[in-house]
């Protein structure tokens, strides 16, 4: 059987409202996630044992250890399904950035358990993949799913959201991590906001979700950049470009996303950004693509 190929899309939070720890030591939360149309590339084929081969401009930075989403995720399902560890070779091309809050191994291990279901000819639906893909996060069952939603709780309640447009947009990586787990705790520091979930636009074109999101938030951006002040230096490259109608960053960062009232403005834009900052990560996409 040939190899299963799938994109790994990244995964932006339009907004991120962020409530206080608790008891578990997790954080209630609401957002709005979209994904794109870029990623990394995941491939499966059957294989006598289970190994991951790690490949891409960034996939120096990644280790195929025991510790990789796609295996532990693999690994989880084989234990699901009882048939102990899945016999698969798995291929990860890494075209986004380590640590950039894109969901980029969530994401990963979504792709790699959809393509084994299908290689392994595995009678699971969606729902119980979901279930299988709890296992590297609350970002775990969104990120198989690749599909604008809603996501409240720990990030793990999730409504589909088939309203938004597809949302011409830049994103912006100055090329350094930004770890997740030190955002939080020194947004736990600081003032903690509540994880409200705002009212929807009142209506769902392009010009219309701009106006709703630049009245919501991302409550890890300040913490962010106090840990990281080229995030602050990345947001305004992306605020001083042409026709820029929205900046904010994504997730627990490093990447920031610019909104635009067209595909031809983001891309322009991209153009600038990447002439300007060669050593920055920069692509134009449209967010809201619905991925299979």
């Amino acid at each position: 059987m040939p190899a299963l190929t799938a994109l790994a899309p990244a995964k932006i939070n339009l907004f991120l409202h962020v409530g206080a720890v608790d008891a578990d030591g997790y954080h209630p939360l609401s957002s709005l996630v979209a994904f794109a149309d870029v990623g990394d590339r995941v491939s499966v084929e059957p294989a006598d044992r289970l190994l991951l081969t790690i490949t891409g401009p960034f996939g120096a930075g990644l280790g195929a250890t025991d510790d990789n989403l796609i295996l532990r995720a693999l690994r989880q399902l084989g234990e699901a399904c009882g048939i102990g560890e899945p016999k698969l070779k798995v291929t990860l091309d890494k075209r986004l950035p380590i640590a950039a809050g894109l969901g980029g191994g969530s994401s990963d291990a979504g792709a790699a358990l959809k393509l084994a279901r299908d290689v392994l000819a595995l009678d699971l639906d969606d729902h119980a993949l979901e279930t299988v893909a709890g296992v590297v996060g609350a970002d775990g069952p969104m990120c198989l799913r690749m599909r604008t939603a809603w996501a409240e709780g720990r990030g793990d309640v999730l409504t589909d959201e088939p309203r938004l447009p597809p949302l011409p947009t830049v994103l912006f990586n100055p090329g350094v991590p930004s770890p997740t787990g030190a955002v939080y705790r020194a947004y736990d520091e600081g003032p903690v906001r509540a994880a409200d979930r705002p009212s929807p636009p009142h209506e769902w074109s392009i010009a219309a979700v701009i106006d709703w999101l630049s009245v919501q938030r991302n409550d890890l951006e300040a913490p962010a950049l106090a840990l990281t002040p080229a995030i602050g230096a990345a947001l305004s490259a992306v605020a001083a470009t042409d026709q820029i109608a929205l900046t904010r960053m994504s997730g627990s960062g490093a990447t920031v996303f610019g909104l635009y009232p067209s595909d031809d403005a983001a891309q322009s834009a991209a153009r600038a950004l990447a002439a300007a900052h060669p050593r920055a990560w920069v692509k134009a996409t449209q967010l809201s693509v619905q991925q299979r």
